[in-house]
């Protein structure tokens, strides 16, 4: 990045975030207001903070890399999404707005007990410090080549934003910052599809005949099998369950579903987001078709590199800085909010045996809350630069990348063991759900150290975990003798 006017685009918007967090804060009246935004998010604003959530730098600069590589396939697994949010809306969704909910895994704790619910909250709390972790990894790289700024201070830089508007502001702050951030990176993505288009011969026409011509523009695939990402079932059915589990069953999405007025809002917002999302995929595959049309095909050492070297060669003044503050906008999404909101509720409270409906305990755990998120964030930031100690594509890296198809399937298998078996009780669910993630580690470490042949996309993880959870379970309470048990929440 060059010039004084893509410097002052990115310093006006991480202002803007830092403002915008501190100025919300100012609102808040108690833990609840903190966590969950006292209900009050329009339900358009929730739909656009899923999608910023869910986007990530590694979709701003990967999904172009993979429509160079490949061809539109990603739009299987878009519409994959659509039909996994609908089922949660009719299935999950009503039970998150019976009563008051404080995190997602309290619907546990009412089917299975307390040590479900603590279960549950332990492994979303490791899966989603490694993933936002790598996440924010993976962003420093492209950005400090953009930048010019080395990858610890990319690093340093995505992690105290994120955290200053995270601490002050809360939940009502992140959505909002969400909101703005999903504009920015469209807008820059949009900004860039259109250079790009500038820059080929015959614009759109030439991308569409080009493009067409050699196969890029495909996006249905009928041949394949479980082994292949790119296989039509692949996206609609493992896509399907893999939103399933992570908009149903992981709190970082339901926390913003939970933050909406009513059950009516929160089933309008995630519906939207996916069809926003099908959008996305859309405008993201179509710039790497146009890249490869206008590189002419060429072979890149990391494919991934495609879209900063554009921005950093072909872009004017301004656009470049918005670009980056795009790709900053996909990393920021904060899930530090969500983290302290578990350690909170789900282990906090229990362990000290307050209770957080006493309106004594209010500002206190307004308090706790902060102090969670402040460490959460020094410990993600933390992680984030322990990963520069690792060479990219080592299995540590690799495993972090891919960590939530561990874990997802055992989380969503848990939901709908409660929701198909009447028998299985606590002990039941904590073995299916720990088998699970287990199964799910070992069959990818198989695969990936190549001690058995590639026979199940990660895509299908969540389908396959959720399975065995429910096997196991059911199973267990069938050995047990057990009649189920219900515990009241």
């Amino acid at each position: 990045m060059n010039g004084a006017i893509d410097l002052a685009v990115v310093l006006a918007y991480v202002a803007f975030v830092a403002v915008l967090g501190t100025v919300l804060g100012r609102q808040q009246k108690d833990a609840q207001d903190y966590f969950l935004a006292d209900h009050s998010i329009p339900w358009w604003a929730a739909c656009f903070s899923l999608v910023a959530t869910e986007t990530s730098a590694l979709t701003v600069v990967s999904v172009p890399a993979t429509a160079y590589t490949g061809d539109l396939w990603m739009l299987q697994l878009a519409v994959g999404y659509l039909l996994g949010r609908i089922a949660i809306s009719v299935f999950l969704l009503p039970g998150y707005f019976r009563g008051e909910i404080a995190t997602a895994y309290v619907l546990l704790e009412r089917r299975f007990g307390q040590g479900a619910r603590r279960l549950a909250s332990l492994v979303f709390l490791v899966t989603r410090v490694l993933a936002d972790a790598v996440r924010i990894f993976a962003t420093a790289i492209p950005l400090g080549l953009i930048t010019g700024m080395p990858v610890w201070a990319s690093i340093l830089s995505i992690g105290i934003f994120t955290l200053v508007y995270s601490y002050y502001g809360g939940l009502r702050a992140v959505v909002w910052v969400d909101v703005a951030q999903m504009f920015i990176y469209i807008v820059g993505g949009l900004a860039v599809l259109w250079i790009v288009l500038e820059n080929i011969p015959g614009g759109w026409g030439g991308l569409v005949q080009v493009a067409g011509d050699a196969g890029k523009l495909k996006v249905i695939h009928l041949d394949g099998g479980f082994s292949q990402a790119n296989w039509l079932f692949t996206g609609l059915v493992g896509g399907a369950f893999l939103t399933m589990a992570s908009h149903g069953a992981d709190h970082l999405i339901v926390q913003r579903l939970l933050a909406s007025p009513s059950l009516r809002d929160a089933r309008r917002a995630i519906i939207g987001s996916a069809v926003i999302v099908i959008g996305q995929f859309a405008l993201f595959l179509l710039i790497g078709a146009g890249l490869w049309v206008f590189y002419e095909g060429r072979t890149w050492d990391t494919p991934d590199a495609i879209f900063p070297r554009f921005t950093l060669d072909h872009l004017p003044p301004g656009i470049s800085g918005l670009v980056v503050a795009a790709i900053l906008a996909a990393a920021m999404s904060s899930s530090l909010n969500a983290l302290a909101a578990v350690s909170v509720h789900d282990l906090y409270v229990p362990l000290t045996r307050r209770s957080d409906e006493k309106q004594h305990d209010e500002q206190h755990l307004l308090d706790v809350g902060k102090r969670f998120t402040l460490l959460w964030g020094v410990v993600m930031i933390a992680v984030s630069l322990a990963f520069q100690l690792i060479a990219k594509g080592t299995p540590l890296v690799v495993i972090a990348l891919q960590i939530a198809s561990f874990t997802y399937g055992g989380l969503l298998g848990g939901f709908l063991l409660g929701l198909i078996s009447k028998r299985a009780d606590g002990r039941d669910a904590v073995t299916g759900m720990g088998v699970a993630v287990a199964g799910m580690t070992l069959l990818w470490a198989l695969q990936q150290f190549g001690a058995m042949p590639r026979v199940v996309d990660t895509l299908w993880f969540a389908l396959v975990g959720s399975a065995i959870t429910v096997a196991v379970g059911e199973a267990s309470a069938r050995i047990r003798g057990s009649r189920g048990v219900v515990v009241a929440g």
